[in-house]
């Protein structure tokens, strides 16, 4: 059985490390596919090689997103580096254009529905009235909360429809999903915690499900690189 080569996108650093969390390449070696750290260039040209070599990717969590914000992001969230920013565009520009199967994991998922004309809360506490959904909100003590999945959706077949428990780790949110993206999933104070796109090509969880190794939501991995072997 092959392996799909499968594109992790990675956080930046204020001096200048490109850093990620190791949980993502285990999982995605978990789900049999061969995790690959795309690398930040400064060029789109050296990128584009890589990009053309990929079967599938992931866009990892990261810091605030601007793209279709509404209001402005808390001094707490600081804005994404223009470097991962542009980055994250060249390869979901690409992803798109090759018609690759992208999952995309908090930032990941606002990302995917904000490039695709969506918009997004900067601050779901402050403008929404909810309670928080971020350890850094919650005197650094972990979030967790039950997840309704929508029936009929990509996600219910992989994890079955109902109530589901998931981690929390956000301040912003979706408001409205990007063009061809439905609401899959929501919070209980009705967040949206996972979007797709109707063939499922799409996946975007709010919560970080390379943290709950041995969960159902294993399957969003498994998705991927299934997808990613066609």
């Amino acid at each position: 059985m092959s392996h799909p080569l499968i594109g992790i996108t990675s956080s930046l650093t204020a001096d200048g490390q490109q850093i990620l969390d190791r949980r993502y390449i285990e999982a995605v070696e978990r789900a049999g596919g061969a995790p690959l750290v795309l690398p930040m260039t400064s060029g789109r040209a050296a990128l584009e090689p890589v990009l053309e070599r990929i079967d599938g990717l992931l866009i990892t969590g990261g810091p605030g997103i601007e793209r279709g914000l509404i209001g402005v992001l808390p001094e707490d969230l600081p804005p994404t580096p223009t470097q991962r920013a542009q980055a994250d565009l060249w390869s979901f520009a690409m992803a798109e254009q090759r018609a690759l199967p992208v999952l995309g994991i908090c930032y990941g998922m606002q990302f995917i529905s904000a490039e695709l004309g969506g918009t997004i809360w900067s601050d779901v506490e402050a403008q929404l009235g909810v309670g928080p959904h971020s350890p850094k909100r919650n005197d650094a003590k972990p979030i967790e909360h039950d997840v309704k999945v929508e029936s009929g959706t990509v996600l219910s077949k992989l994890g079955g429809a109902g109530y589901a428990r998931v981690n929390s780790s956000h301040i912003q949110a979706i408001d409205r999903p990007g063009e061809g993206l439905q609401v899959s999933a929501r919070s209980g104070d009705g967040l949206v915690e996972a979007i797709e796109s109707a063939d499922g090509r799409l996946l975007g969880v709010q919560f970080h499900p390379e943290a709950m190794a041995g969960s159902i939501w294993d399957k969003v991995f498994a998705h991927l690189v299934g997808r990613a072997q066609r």
